[in-house]
């Protein structure tokens, strides 16, 4: 299987944690619609296998009207020649979701929403300087249910500075009282270029401390495990077997391309592709038709490397048969020797020549998989 990625380079509300690069002004919405369409134009023989997935993400893609969106859906299906989406997701904020909007998503043949929920607690959503209100997450959610959506996703963020683990445990409540089937949870990040960075460059922001960091994750871990998810990628949780395909493709190495500024694209092989992250240089890009990504060849040890960083991530953890066939025996063998320790403090398990970190552990995996990566 293969996988399609729309990235919508919009911000309508400032996050803090958003890159200023994504935001653009609305007067250029119907350029960048124009231009992703022709990009999907321009690549259509590009991706060789099956498409089963279509996702549109990024920024705030229900910041495009559902014609909009149909417009862009319709060129892919068209480009592709494929008729419907095993899984076709779409990103939206809680404050879009009209019970309009979301019947005609439906209608567009969406079938799975992930809503950026990110706090049930209205001072922490205004922290993060998101507009929308806990209340409005909760009836968004339950209007998405009255309409007819089924498989919804919502994301939370931990390590907040300001969380306590009783906000935290009172997030999961409601969580887990939505009766949804999916939860993607994500430590706050401060990366550059972000309101967070600067404010956490003058010392006017302080960080969650890490042992309230790793409490938050093993509530997390205890509460939606008791609640019957699964815990099947470091930040993912799924009941009844709803793992999300298209991200679970990303993770197990799959091919996937990705249209609009700054989307990756990956052949399934050695090689990856980004695009122009500037918005105005993406759009003046495919107008004159020229080459607009740059492209990166993967060497053996990046490609093994890679491997070892998605496969670890998840619960179905790296293909010990698959490394020696694909990579080559010292690939294997290394992997093998640098496993031992990691094996006896219980950190690695080898189960039907699969070696994976078991999920309680999913915190620690950055350390495990530093000493598997092969160094050149």
């Amino acid at each position: 299987m293969s996988a399609i990625y729309i990235h919508i380079p919009f911000c309508r509300q400032l996050c803090y944690y958003c890159d200023f690069h994504f935001s653009v002004s609305l007067a250029r919405k119907a350029e960048m619609l124009d231009a992703t369409v022709k990009e999907i134009q321009m690549r259509h023989n590009e991706l060789k296998a099956i498409p089963e997935t279509l996702y549109f993400g990024g920024g705030t893609p229900s910041i495009y009207s559902p014609d909009e969106l149909k417009i862009i859906t319709n060129e892919v299906k068209k480009s592709f020649c494929i008729n419907d989406f095993r899984e076709f997701t779409i990103e939206v904020n809680p404050d879009d979701l009209s019970e309009k909007y979301l019947e005609n998503l439906q209608c567009l043949g969406v079938n799975r929403l992930s809503i950026g929920v990110q706090s049930f607690i209205d001072k922490h959503l205004h922290f993060m300087n998101r507009r929308h209100t806990a209340k409005q997450s909760i009836e968004c959610v339950k209007t998405a249910q009255k309409v007819g959506f089924k498989n919804i996703n919502i994301d939370l963020i931990y390590g907040l500075p300001q969380l306590t683990l009783q906000q935290w445990r009172k997030n999961i409540d409601i969580f887990i009282d939505l009766d949804l089937p999916h939860l993607s949870a994500y430590h706050l990040g401060i990366e550059p270029r972000t309101v967070f960075y600067k404010r956490f460059e003058k010392g006017e922001l302080k960080t969650a401390s890490e042992k309230s960091s790793v409490k938050q994750y093993e509530i997390l871990e205890k509460m939606t495990t008791d609640a019957g998810f699964e815990h099947y990628e470091i930040s993912n949780f799924a009941k009844n077997n709803s793992f999300s395909i298209h991200n679970t493709a990303y993770w197990q190495g799959k091919p996937y391309i990705g249209f609009g500024a700054s989307a990756h694209s990956y052949n399934g092989n050695n090689i990856r592709r980004w695009n122009i992250a500037n918005n105005k240089k993406y759009i003046d890009a495919v107008n004159a038709n020229q080459v607009f990504w740059e492209t990166e060849k993967l060497s053996a040890a990046e490609c093994y490397n890679d491997y070892i960083l998605t496969s670890l991530r998840t619960v179905w953890g790296a293909d010990i048969s698959y490394v020696k066939t694909e990579f080559g025996k010292k690939f294997y063998d290394y992997l093998i020797e640098q496993s031992r320790n990691f094996m006896q403090q219980g950190l690695l398990t080898c189960n039907d020549n699969h070696i994976k970190i078991p999920s309680k552990y999913f915190l620690l995996s950055d350390t495990v998989m530093r000493e598997l990566f092969w160094a050149e």
